[in-house]
């Protein structure tokens, strides 16, 4: 027999190989189907992302952090998803995630849970007669304000605070103490002295509390208004070499960080 009748045999387990595993179209797109439900899923009932756009979670969370958040943690037991990640209680402690007027969504630390008694003495939070262990807490500079360092206030002395909430807050409040009712919650933002929280304008609905941030995916290194700490080279500069400005422009340290 001669080389050249050979040769076709010699080639046809590799074009029958490339045969076997080249996806058809067909197949092509129904996995690309099945990626983009996927996808959908995990953002609708799973995690979701979130810029963070203000300094009042320093020094957890800092401005131009982008977070994944998970909305299935909280989610009401017997959801469909409920067997993928574990519901479980709002503990005191957590940051979550959820609605408010303005803006639509907030972050902030949950300090107080429903039945506790809390108040503010110079700063320090004390929840059931005993002092709460804060290692997460930042007190920026700023001028002094009574109202917010120690709470509940006797007098109404904050332009700041929600008059209706002043009037709850007020029948709530028994020695010195407010008392947290059933189903609501009492939250603070780490960033004590500026922060917009649960001491202006009152409770969060448990209704409201959507999720818990999961992870920093990202952090654009922005300027804080309130961090004396900042770094020099926060604000970027047209002097830099293309290097540096990679290196710079964002905080890479930061990325993958869990959220505590």
């Amino acid at each position: 027999m001669s080389s050249s009748s050979q040769l076709p045999a010699t080639r046809l387990p590799r074009i029958a190989w490339l045969r076997l595993h080249l996806p058809t179209l067909p197949e092509a797109l129904a996995s690309l189907l099945r990626t983009v439900v996927v996808a959908l899923f995990v953002l609708t009932f799973v995690l979701q992302p979130l810029l963070i756009p203000s300094e009042s979670m320093e020094r957890t969370l800092l401005v131009g952090d982008f977070l994944l958040f998970n909305k299935q943690v909280y989610a009401p037991a017997g959801r469909l998803t409920h067997w993928l990640m574990p519901y479980r209680p709002i503990e005191r402690g957590d940051i979550v995630v959820f609605h408010h007027p303005k803006p639509p969504l907030l972050v902030k630390r949950v300090i107080g849970i429903p039945g506790d008694r809390l108040r503010i003495e110079d700063g320090r939070v004390f929840v059931n007669d005993l002092p709460l262990d804060e290692p997460y807490a930042a007190f920026e500079p700023a001028p002094p304000n009574d109202f917010r360092d120690n709470f509940p206030a006797k007098i109404y002395t904050d332009p700041q605070v929600d008059p209706d909430w002043w009037r709850q807050m007020q029948s709530l409040t028994r020695d010195g103490e407010l008392t947290i009712p059933q189903g609501e919650y009492f939250v603070l933002g780490d960033n004590r002295n500026h922060s917009s929280d649960s001491r202006y304008w009152g409770f969060v609905p448990r209704q409201s509390i959507v999720a818990r941030p999961l992870m920093i995916y990202f952090s654009l290194r922005r300027p804080s208004s309130t961090d004396v700490q900042q770094a020099a080279d926060d604000r970027l500069g047209h002097e830099r070499e293309l290097t540096e400005w990679l290196a710079g422009f964002a905080r890479w340290k930061r990325i993958f960080q869990v959220v505590h």
